[in-house]
C-alpha cells in the first residue's frame, strides 16, 4: 500500500487502541493507514523522523471559543491549534440559533482545523463578554429561543454536536434553573446532549447537576467554592457521585474562573477523575491562567494524573462524548489527524484561578501537528527530518 506520510519511530499513545509504545504511524488519502513496528518507508511519499516524540491522536479540545471577530471572547481556531496541538476545537455556545450561521460561513468554513459546536439556547449566544461588559446572557429570558435552537441545531448536525446552555449568578442572575430547563427541551427534541456551564450560586451545584442526563455534561466541573464539587471535609458531593454513576460527564473547562488545585487534588484524592480535559480558551484567559490545551493537560499530569490517562482524556473520552468516536482515535481509517508532542523536565510554574501556584516537574509540548494525513504545522526551533521519495 502506498503512504503519502509516515511518522517514524515515534511513541505512540493511543488509548483507543491500547496502544502506548513504539510503532510508526502511517497516513493515506487523508486518514489513518496503518500503525505498527517498521512499516514500509519505501512505499510512502514523506517520512518524518519522529523519534523521541510522543504520537497521540489528533487532540481534541471540548471547551474552547473560537467565534474570532463574531464575538469578543472568541480566539482564531487554527492560531490556537496549531500552537495547542488540537486538530479538533469544539466551541461551546459562542453562537447561538440567531448568529449561527455566520460563525459556520465565516469562521467554521475557512478554517484548516476541525470546529465543531455546541448550540447555545440563547438567541445570539455569548454576546456580552470582555474585559469592561459582563452580561449574563442566560438571565434575559426573552433571550432563550428554543424553537429556532431546534430548527437550527437540525440543520447543521455536521458540526452542531449538542445544545449548550449557562447558568449561574454571572450568566443567568435571578433566572436560577430556568434557561437550563429550556435548554434541557431543546436537547430533548433534537436528540443532542447538553453541556451545561455553572458558575456562582445561584442555582446550587446540585441543582444543576441533578438535572442532567446520561451523556449531558457538565463543564467547569473542578471548579472553586462556591459551587465547588467537594464537601467543606474533602469529600466528592453525593449529587455528583449519583450523576456519574447515571452516566453525565465531567469536563474541566479551565477558563478564566472554573479550575482549582485545591478541588482538583480532592477530587483525585477521592479517585474522581474528569472524564475530559478542556480549556475553555478565550481572549479572557489565553494569556492566563488557562493559557492553552497543553498547559491544562500539563497542570494534571503534575498533580499525578498518569500520562495515557491524560492524552484519553482529550482524545478518545472526548470523542465518545461528541459522539463523533471516529476522533480521538489512530484507527486505520479514522481520520488523518496527529499531535506530536514532548514531555519537558524541569521546573515549571502553574496557575489556577484563584491565583494558587503549582511547581511542576513536567510539561508537555505540542512540537508539531499532522492534519487530514498532511504535515500542518511544526513548533519554532524543532526540526523533523524528512525523507521523501523520488
Amino acid at each position: 500500500m502506498a503512504f503519502d506520510l509516515i511518522l517514524a519511530g515515534g511513541h505512540v499513545i493511543d488509548p483507543s487502541q491500547n496502544i502506548d509504545g513504539i510503532a510508526d504511524v502511517a497516513f493515506a488519502g487523508g486518514k489513518v493507514a496503518a500503525v505498527g513496528r517498521n512499516l514500509q518507508r519505501a512505499n510512502a511519499a514523506s517520512v518524518r523522523d519522529v523519534t523521541g516524540h510522543i504520537v497521540t491522536p489528533g487532540l481534541i479540545d471540548l471547551h474552547t471559543h473560537v467565534y474570532v471577530h463574531g464575538t469578543s471572547l472568541g480566539i482564531d481556531a487554527d492560531e490556537f491549534c496549531r500552537t495547542s496541538g488540537v486538530t479538533t476545537a469544539v466551541d461551546t455556545g459562542s453562537a447561538g440559533p440567531g448568529n449561527f450561521a455566520g460563525f459556520r460561513k465565516h469562521v467554521i468554513e475557512h478554517a484548516q482545523s476541525r470546529i465543531l459546536a455546541y448550540l447555545h439556547v440563547s438567541h445570539a449566544g455569548i454576546y456580552g463578554f470582555s474585559e469592561r461588559v459582563m452580561v449574563g446572557e442566560s438571565e434575559e429570558m426573552r433571550l432563550m429561543n428554543p424553537i429556532e435552537a431546534v430548527e437550527v441545531a437540525d440543520a447543521n448536525r455536521d458540526v452542531i454536536v449538542g445544545i449548550k446552555v449557562r447558568v449561574g449568578k454571572h450568566s443567568s442572575g435571578t433566572s436560577g434553573v430556568a434557561p437550563l430547563d429550556i435548554a434541557l427541551q431543546v436537547a430533548e427534541e433534537v436528540a443532542m446532549p447538553l453541556m451545561a456551564h455553572i458558575d456562582h450560586p445561584p442555582p446550587s451545584y446540585e441543582e444543576v447537576v441533578s438535572r442532567l442526563r446520561p451523556g449531558d455534561i457538565l463543564t467547569h466541573a473542578f471548579r472553586p467554592f462556591p459551587n465547588a464539587p467537594v464537601t467543606p471535609q474533602g469529600t466528592v458531593k453525593q449529587v455528583v457521585l449519583a450523576a456519574r454513576d447515571r452516566g453525565v460527564l465531567f469536563d474541566i473547562g479551565h477558563g478564566k474562573g472554573s479550575f482549582s488545585f485545591k478541588v482538583a487534588r480532592a477530587m483525585l484524592a477521592n479517585g474522581f477523575m474528569a472524564d475530559t480535559i478542556s480549556s475553555d480558551v478565550h481572549t479572557l484567559c489565553i494569556n492566563g491562567p488557562a493559557f492553552d490545551q497543553v498547559t491544562t493537560l500539563s497542570k494534571f499530569l503534575c498533580l499525578g494524573v498518569p500520562l495515557p490517562e491524560v492524552i484519553a482524556a482529550t482524545t478518545v473520552n472526548a470523542a465518545k462524548a461528541l459522539r463523533r468516536t471516529e476522533l480521538g482515535s489512530l484507527r486505520p481509517g479514522s481520520p488523518g489527524d496527529a499531535t506530536i508532542l514532548t514531555i519537558a523536565e524541569g521546573r515549571f510554574d502553574y496557575v489556577d484561578v484563584v491565583g494558587e501556584h503549582l511547581e511542576g516537574d513536567r510539561r508537555i509540548i505540542s512540537d508539531a501537528v499532522v492534519l487530514g494525513g498532511r504535515w500542518w504545522h511544526t513548533r519554532e526551533g524543532v526540526s523533523f527530518p524528512e525523507t521523501i521519495s523520488a
